[in-house]
C-alpha cells in the first residue's frame, strides 16, 4: 500500500471550493466539521436522517447556517445516497454517520444495517464515481481495538461497535486494494465539549454542562481517557478530507491523555463552586493510543491542551445555558456506564 498526501490543509490537492457531503452532518463532530469548511469557504451538504438540528447553534453563526444545504437521507439506501451525490455534484465525502454504542447494543441488527451496509454503500457511491471525487474520510473508533490493545483477530472488541467499525476498516482496505478507492479512516477516543451530548463516552461533558448550572455530576466510569475537543476533531476530520491523498489508511487521533480524577477537578477549577465525582466502573475501550501517525499526516498536531480547553468549553456551556440552548442534567447521574 502507498499513500502520499499534501499538507496544504488550506486548499488540499485541487485547489478552490470543493462541496462536501457530510453524513450524520447534525452530530457533534459533523456540526464542527462543518464549521471548518465553512470558515475555509467550500460548499457543505449535510445528510442525516434524524433531522435534529440543536447542534447547529453550537457552533455555526447565523450565516454559516444559512450556507449549509441540508438534505435528509439514510446511508442504507445506497440508491439514494447516489442521488444526493449527483444532485449536488459532490466532489468529497466525510462519512461519520453512525449508531453509537448504547444504540448498537439496543438494536445490534439496525446496528450492523448503518454502521456496516451504511459504510458499504459509501464505499460503494464512491467507487462508482471514480476519478470525480476526493479520498474519503471517515470515522472508525479506538472501540475497535481490543482489551489488550492490538487489533488481533484474537483480542477482540468489547463491544458489537467495535466490531462493527473493525470491519469497516477492512472494508476501506479492500476497496483500496480491489478498486482503488482513497480512504482516511480517523479513531476518536473521548470527543467532549459544545454537542457531544449522546454516547458511551459523554458523561464528562455533561458533567461540564452540570458544572456550568452549578449543579452536582457524577462521572460513572474511572481510569483515563484521551480527550478531542469538538472543535478540534472537526478540524481533524476538515483538514484530513482537504488532504491530497492515495491509499487506505486509519489513524488514532492524538489528544491529551488524562485520568478521570484529574478531569473532575479540571472542571471543578474551571466552574468554582461546582461538583463532580468519579465512580469505579471500566469502560470498554483501551485507555489510550498513539496518534503519531495522524500528527505525521497533518503535518502537526490540531489538538488542545486538556485544561485550557475544559475551561473553554464550561464558559461556553455557562453561555449556553443561560441563553437556553443547553439544557443541564436535571439531577446527579448514578448510573453505572452504559
Amino acid at each position: 500500500m502507498t499513500a502520499e498526501a499534501n499538507h496544504d490543509g488550506d486548499s488540499g490537492g485541487g485547489g478552490g471550493a470543493r462541496r462536501f457531503l457530510i453524513t450524520g452532518a447534525l452530530g457533534a463532530i459533523g456540526v464542527w466539521t462543518m464549521r471548518s469548511l465553512l470558515d475555509r469557504d467550500h460548499d457543505v451538504v449535510a445528510l442525516d436522517l434524524g433531522g435534529a438540528r440543536h447542534r447547529l447553534a453550537l457552533a455555526l453563526d447565523d450565516d454559516q447556517q444559512t450556507r449549509v444545504t441540508h438534505v435528509q437521507g439514510d446511508i442504507t439506501d445506497l440508491a439514494g445516497l447516489e442521488r444526493v451525490l449527483d444532485a449536488h455534484a459532490i466532489t468529497d465525502v466525510i462519512h461519520l454517520a453512525a449508531l453509537q454504542v448504547p444504540f448498537v447494543r439496543e438494536d445490534p441488527v439496525l446496528g450492523a444495517q448503518v454502521n456496516v451496509v451504511g459504510t458499504a454503500n459509501v464505499l460503494e457511491a464512491v467507487r462508482r464515481r471514480a476519478g470525480g471525487m476526493g479520498p474519503l474520510v471517515y470515522a472508525s473508533s479506538v472501540a475497535v481495538y481490543g482489551p489488550a490493545g492490538t487489533l488481533a483477530a484474537a483480542d477482540a472488541p468489547g463491544t458489537l461497535y467495535g466490531v462493527y467499525k473493525r470491519a469497516n476498516e477492512g472494508a476501506a482496505a479492500r476497496y483500496f486494494a480491489d478498486y482503488g478507492v482513497s480512504s482516511i479512516g480517523l479513531r476518536p477516543h473521548t470527543v467532549f465539549g459544545p454537542g457531544r451530548d449522546q454516547g458511551v463516552t459523554s458523561a464528562p461533558t455533561i458533567a461540564m454542562v452540570a458544572a456550568a448550572a452549578r449543579r452536582p455530576f457524577h462521572i460513572p466510569f474511572g481510569g483515563r481517557v484521551q480527550l478531542q475537543h469538538t472543535a478540534d476533531a472537526g478540524e481533524a476530520f476538515a483538514r484530513t478530507a482537504l488532504l491530497d491523498y492515495e491509499g487506505a489508511s486509519v489513524h488514532d487521533l492524538d489528544g491529551p491523555v488524562v485520568a478521570v480524577d484529574d478531569l473532575a477537578a479540571m472542571i471543578e477549577r474551571a466552574a468554582p463552586g461546582a461538583r463532580v465525582t468519579v465512580g469505579d466502573a471500566v469502560l470498554p475501550l483501551v485507555e489510550s493510543v498513539d496518534g503519531t501517525s495522524f500528527v505525521e499526516l497533518l503535518g502537526g498536531s490540531v489538538m488542545g491542551p486538556a485544561e485550557a480547553r475544559v475551561a473553554e468549553s464550561v464558559r461556553r456551556f455557562e453561555d449556553l445555558v443561560r441563553r437556553g440552548l443547553v439544557q443541564p442534567p436535571a439531577v446527579a447521574t448514578e448510573a453505572a456506564a452504559d
